[in-house]
């Protein structure tokens, strides 16, 4: 039998671990080697996106307890989860020869994870909420 671990955080959630880690990647692998004139662009873009998701996690586990307020910070990292992924996708195709194209490959992959994780969260929680009522 598979025994579910124990949340007492938002650190617990596999999502968040996820999310954190990828992001990390992005921050120390892509967002340094991309050409300086995508500071404005690109490069801001991954910045925000990849740090927003692990904050919203946080922020909605907070608000565990109101169905609708932690569906908004889940629904909003998903969003920050896509677009991210969109972010490494271009920085992949436009900029080949500046950054890891197969990090880039795994990253969209992390980012797809997320995005499905926090999907299934979204459900699961409305579920045992449901359940517990």
């Amino acid at each position: 039998m598979d025994e579910k671990k124990k949340i007492t955080s938002y650190r617990d959630l596999d999502v968040y671990q996820n999310s954190y880690t990828a992001m990390l990647l992005v921050m120390k692998e892509i967002v340094p080697k991309l050409p300086k004139c995508e500071k404005f662009d690109l490069i801001d873009q991954l910045r925000r996106s990849s740090k927003a998701i692990p904050r919203l996690i946080s922020e909605g586990y907070a608000k565990k307890h109101q169905k609708a307020g932690f569906q908004k910070y889940i629904d909003d990292a998903m969003a920050e989860s896509n677009e991210t992924g969109v972010s490494i996708n271009q920085a992949r195709d436009i900029y080949p020869k500046y950054i890891d194209v197969k990090l880039c490959d795994q990253l969209m992959d992390a980012y797809d994870k997320v995005s499905r994780q926090l999907y299934n969260l979204g459900i699961a929680w409305t579920d045992f909420k449901s359940r517990n009522r």
